[in-house]
């Protein structure tokens, strides 16, 4: 009996993992707007048992991203202990976006809340206060607008998250350029030169692959 039981424990354990790794992938893939069923298709398990693991989305989606948001609230944080009050505000949204180049449900995750005795919704409001500070300290340097606030880093990651969702591979390229025209918004440019701009051919596929998205959607 003893050693059924620790077996029957060793296969819950291992289906949850499961149900993590293929959430990640899913979640990264696709964004949020998945269902519980295609997840379970991927871990390869049944909808019952993913649901026995977790008892709704919510907290799937919130033990899924609970270590990208602490390295999220670790990267506001490091950013304050830069010398330099713009290079640290430029770094942190640099990092922040490339994260979000990988991941298309990351920004979705940023703009949700949980309850309060999970950790993902801890390290959101550890990196909520972070960033107030680190806004604060860039503001006191005199390299970034007055009347930006934290709710701006959400609308920056929304407006990236087109770019993730439709360049493709060359989100990489389009997501540098589209940097540099929100920092010069910001204030937080000294004359830099812009990165190249994307060929007409290559802003055509990704309205094409935004347009069959939709389509599939």
């Amino acid at each position: 009996m003893v050693a059924g039981a620790a077996s029957l424990r060793a296969d819950a354990a291992r289906n949850r993992e499961l149900i993590l790794a293929a959430a990640r992938e899913v979640f990264a893939e696709s964004g949020l707007d998945v269902s519980m069923r295609q997840i379970a298709l991927r871990a390869g398990v049944g909808e019952p048992t993913l649901r026995r693991r977790f008892g709704s989305k919510e907290e799937l989606v919130a033990e899924a991203f609970e270590d990208k948001v602490g390295a999220y609230a670790d990267l506001a944080n490091a950013a304050l202990e830069a010398p330099d009050p713009a290079a640290g505000f430029r770094g942190f949204l640099e990092k922040v976006t490339a994260m979000q180049l990988v991941d298309r449900g990351f920004a979705d995750v940023l703009t949700m809340t949980f309850p309060p005795t999970m950790r993902c919704e801890q390290h959101r409001r550890r990196s909520y206060e972070a960033i107030e500070r680190l806004i604060a300290k860039a503001k006191d340097a005199g390299v970034l607008r007055r009347d930006f606030v934290a709710e701006d880093i959400v609308l920056v990651l929304l407006a990236h998250a087109g770019v993730v969702g439709g360049a493709g591979k060359l989100a990489g390229s389009f997501s540098a350029r589209l940097l540099a025209f929100l920092f010069e918004g910001f204030g937080l440019n000294a004359g830099d030169a812009l990165p190249p701009a994307p060929s007409a051919a290559q802003v055509y596929r990704a309205l094409l692959r935004l347009h069959d998205d939709k389509k599939q959607g």
